[in-house]
């Protein structure tokens, strides 16, 4: 082997390299680039990447929307909210006017207003309604309704004393000053009375239907029965009118004129009453019949 010098392998050095830098195909191997291994999201998981992030975008959005609602309405500032307090007890105290729809108070809760202030709640063209459970109270335009399936109770705040209860068997129901009317579906009680200085009347649309499981009195000054239609009186035993009883027959039902007497489709009672007011019926099996029976009921006077 000859000795090369140093000018001679500077120049050898050279002129490899200028060749492999001349040489674009050396160390080329043609492959096909379906076999390659692909790095990225391609395909589904691309698409899935796109819809994830378009999402992500509309929550923001949503996020702002919100937050500029919140702030707008609420009025949260670096002082904190201009139109509500939140106090560590849980009470929430509205400073302003609120425009709310529907409030959902927690258990046992609470809903007042200021000492010297009073409490100011308005319904634009509705009614106001508070309902807890199967208790209802509206307020309307022309009426005030309390409806309950386990009665109610008026308290004051302050004294702690019943103004108002349907619990007549702890308290005796009293309507309140200034109420003339109680209008009821249906009502369980001992008594009804009235004051000594006003009339006690009841009234009804339909059927008025009065039940005693031990027995109906009816006491009063005068008692007037004014009806449209028929009224039945329905005794175990008896009924007894004490006083004096007035009946006006041309409220009664007769027979058309020239209808046979002895017609066997009908059968006729005459209405008799004792002298202590025991009412009984006899039937009628002839003219100008009076009221002699058989078995006297009253015993020695009829």
């Amino acid at each position: 082997m000859v000795k090369k010098s140093m000018r001679e392998k500077a120049v050898e050095r050279r002129n490899v390299n200028k060749e492999h830098n001349s040489n674009f195909k050396a160390g080329y191997i043609p492959i096909d680039e379906d076999r390659l291994h692909k790095t990225g999201l391609r395909g589904r998981k691309g698409n899935l990447a796109i819809c994830v992030i378009v999402l992500l975008f509309i929550l923001a959005v949503i996020n702002l929307i919100i937050t500029l609602v919140i702030w707008a309405v609420i009025r949260i500032g670096p002082n904190g909210c201009d139109s509500m307090e939140f106090h560590e007890s849980g009470l929430l105290r509205f400073k302003q006017v609120s425009d709310m729809g529907v409030i959902h108070p927690l258990y046992k809760s609470t809903v007042g207003g200021r000492r010297n202030e009073d409490l100011v709640i308005t319904g634009n063209n509705q009614p106001i309604v508070f309902q807890q459970g199967t208790t209802k109270l509206s307020v309307e335009k022309d009426k005030t309704s309390i409806t309950s399936d386990i009665g109610m109770e008026f308290v004051d705040p302050r004294t702690q004393n019943t103004l108002f209860s349907t619990d007549y068997e702890t308290h005796e129901f009293h309507l309140p000053n200034g109420v003339k009317i109680l209008n009821v579906q249906k009502a369980s009680t001992e008594r009804i009375t009235s004051n000594a200085t006003s009339d006690l009347n009841i009234k009804v649309d339909g059927r008025a239907i009065v039940r005693g499981n031990e027995g109906v009195f009816i006491t009063g000054k005068t008692i007037e029965f004014r009806m449209g239609g028929n009224m039945e009186l329905k005794a175990e035993n008896s009924i007894i009118l004490n006083g004096t009883v007035m009946v006006s027959p041309s409220r009664l039902p007769s027979s058309s004129y020239g209808e046979q007497f002895n017609n066997g489709n009908w059968l006729r009672f005459k209405l008799c009453m004792c002298a202590d007011g025991t009412l009984f019926k006899v039937q009628v099996t002839g003219y100008n019949m009076g009221c002699q029976t058989s078995v006297n009921p009253c015993g020695a006077t009829h």
